[in-house]
């Protein structure tokens, strides 16, 4: 193969689409959400797979809460300390998820808001 033709394959025609940071992590929440809702329903007979999907969810909203806080966010500033927030309530709904004294349903909802408002849809509930 010349050159030439080496540069078209490799750079001629992307293979997938490139995808906005947005797009980016609305798919991260949704496959991440619809673990937590898989390992939910299955958690009597896989609790390992519940705890692995609570902590993909943690590091998912660690990872957020990272960017919200650093000052070169762009974000507004109340949208930004609401997120956060939702950062410290997923963290410590979690923990009672794994204690068996509350369910993952508040954390698919938070989760599935978020997801509304990376897509721009109104009423996202933030």
């Amino acid at each position: 193969m010349n050159t030439v033709n080496f540069a078209h394959t490799a750079y001629g025609q992307p293979r997938a689409p490139m995808r906005s940071p947005r797009g980016l992590e609305y798919d991260l929440l949704a496959r991440v959400t619809q673990r937590l809702r898989s390992a939910w329903e299955g958690r009597k007979q896989n609790f390992p797979a519940l705890a692995v999907a609570i902590s993909d969810n943690r590091q998912v909203w660690s990872t957020l809460a990272l960017d919200v806080a650093h000052s070169g966010n762009g974000l507004p500033p109340p949208l930004r300390a609401q997120l956060f927030y939702l950062y410290e309530f997923t963290d410590q709904h979690s923990r009672k998820v794994l204690a068996g004294t509350a369910s993952v349903e508040v954390l698919v909802d938070i989760n599935t808001a978020v997801m509304r408002g990376l897509r721009g849809e109104t009423g996202a509930g933030l």
